[in-house]
């Protein structure tokens, strides 16, 4: 019932919300930004989304001009220079993620979904992950999301062709957590996903409290195992 009925209703209540919340920042972010004007503000781009359907994504503009390849360049990694220099703390923080909260007035994205990927990307999955993976909208967070906070650091220290390594490791695993969503989405679930992802935007190094909340997840593959966390750090973020 919350996945037909309410998941749309919480999606705008909280929306709205921090939107009101929020808008300062924004704000405060836009302005120097809109004085600096060399750069565009936004970055608009075509993602799958809902039903495998396309939609237009919205972000904080953190990329030089043109320098996804037309959409054929889609991984990015830790330091990568097509990052404007002045703006990589807008990836870091995904302070670049909050215009989609409009995505979501339009019906287009959640808050808490797998997220939306460029037709290269979405390709990579293996078919039964992509008959099932935006059977409901895409999120600006979700398991995934937290799991994968470290791809860009991940995919700078693999050995080899970088691309193999998404596609033979990120992206099987990436699927597979994103079914597990699919196949327990509740109010609950969404909430905890939403207080973790706080916490991991406090501390990145509790992303593994997502295994400690969900303890049917499918396990990390031990390629990814390089970020151990405690018994005690759920406690520790409680009281942050």
């Amino acid at each position: 019932m919350y996945k037909k009925y309410f998941k749309r209703v919480f999606d705008v209540v909280l929306s709205v919300t921090a939107l009101l919340i929020l808008s300062p920042l924004l704000l405060v972010i836009l302005v120097p930004l809109l004085f600096i004007g060399k750069y565009p503000l936004f970055f608009i781009q075509e993602r799958v989304g809902y039903k495998n359907k396309m939609f237009k994504i919205i972000k904080l503009n953190t990329m030089y001009r043109n320098s996804d390849g037309g959409g054929k360049n889609s991984l990015s990694t830790d330091d990568d220079a097509r990052v404007i220099p002045f703006r990589r703390f807008l990836r870091k923080t995904k302070i670049d993620e909050l215009p989609q909260l409009l995505n979501i007035l339009q019906g287009s994205m959640s808050i808490v979904g797998a997220r939306p990927q460029m037709l290269v990307d979405f390709y990579k999955y293996p078919p039964e992950v992509q008959k099932r993976i935006y059977d409901t909208h895409p999120g600006i967070t979700g398991i995934g999301s937290i799991i994968f906070r470290n791809e860009e650091k991940w995919i700078s220290s693999a050995k080899g062709d970088k691309h193999a390594f998404y596609r033979e490791h990120i992206s099987p695993y990436k699927g597979s957590v994103e079914l597990w969503y699919q196949d327990n989405i509740s109010f609950k679930t969404d909430i905890l996903i939403i207080f973790i992802t706080a916490c991991v935007l406090i501390n990145p190094k509790w992303d593994d409290l997502v295994y400690k909340a969900f303890k049917d997840l499918p396990p990390k593959p031990e390629v990814f195992n390089n970020n151990k966390s405690t018994i005690n750090e759920l406690k520790e973020c409680l009281s942050s």
